[in-house]
């Protein structure tokens, strides 16, 4: 199933099931057939019920935003690719060599959706693009063993861990974790839905993508992370409770704006339209707009 939460001009943000062009508002699908609101196993069921009675509404028009719109912590590992690594130590924001997964956290409050302006401080000139793969966690996770990690991964989507990368730089040079540098408002694209682990055969070989202008910028796929979110969920929940509906985006690949030559030329500003893909699955798309909400380009 695709699950997604969207909006319309007329409405607060509403449950849907996406079934290809149309979706199923599950709360008004539920009622108009008198039914109650149906569990995570019995969705597709209902998204049945609605389509054979005519219930499924267009797509088009409806505003997309973050699926899971309040996390109880939107967790990322970090340094979890090999040439993103290089990329890192390249360009100073990388001190160390981890021997196991590394962590940190974007705050939910800088979560933002599919079509959204990010505003580019006027005084960051390296705003960078992290296409991600990001599983949802769906149930209570503590103590987790690796062979039974992914019982509790309900499904995932895109995200773009938006990075100002000299503010990257001197957090690292501090020796902090880059907290400022990945947490402004609107650095978190996320959706625009959620994809359940049944919909594809192998989440560690999906191709991602970035194109910023309708140009290629990178194409990485999901098999090169360092760990899986096997290794990641039994690393972290030794000590960290990840609770249903928690975010876990798995890192950075290669190919992002920094690692290369002409980064200069790369980084994003206002008037840039980004798009992330899941080639096949999904897209994610990002304005960048100056403070004034202005696009200069």
């Amino acid at each position: 199933m695709r699950l997604a939460t969207f909006t319309d001009e007329s409405s607060k943000p509403r449950f849907g099931i996406v079934r290809g062009e149309s979706i199923v508002d599950v709360v008004a699908s539920a009622n108009a057939l008198h039914r109650a609101i149906p569990a995570t196993t019995a969705l597709e069921e209902l998204a049945g019920l609605a389509e054979r009675a005519g219930l499924l509404r267009p797509v088009a028009g409806l505003k997309f935003l973050p699926p899971i719109p309040d996390p109880s912590k939107f967790f990322c590992v970090g340094k979890n690719n090999r040439k993103h690594r290089e990329e890192l130590a390249a360009n100073k924001m990388l001190t160390e060599v981890p021997n196991e997964p590394t962590g940190f956290i974007k705050l939910v409050s800088t979560m933002s959706g599919d079509g959204d302006e990010v505003v580019k401080p006027d005084d960051i000139t390296t705003l960078d693009y992290e296409p991600e793969l990001c599983y949802v966690v769906g149930k209570r996770a503590h103590g987790v063993k690796k062979a039974d990690a992914m019982e509790y991964i309900s499904g995932f989507t895109l995200t773009n861990d938006v990075s100002a990368r000299e503010i990257q730089q001197r957090e690292v040079a501090s020796g902090s974790r880059f907290w400022t540098a990945k947490n402004m408002p609107g650095f978190a694209p996320v959706g625009p839905f959620i994809l359940t682990m049944d919909e594809v055969a192998d989440t560690d070989n999906l191709w991602v993508t970035c194109d910023v202008n309708g140009k290629r910028r990178l194409r990485a796929n999901t098999g090169d992370y360092l760990y899986k979110i096997a290794d990641v969920l039994e690393h972290f929940s030794r000590y960290v409770v990840f609770e249903p509906g928690d975010l876990i985006a798995m890192g950075a690949p290669s190919g992002v704006a920094v690692g290369q030559p002409n980064a200069a030329e790369l980084y994003l500003q206002p008037g840039d339209d980004m798009v992330i893909s899941f080639e096949g699955l999904m897209s994610l798309r990002t304005r960048i707009v100056a403070p004034n909400g202005v696009s200069k380009k």
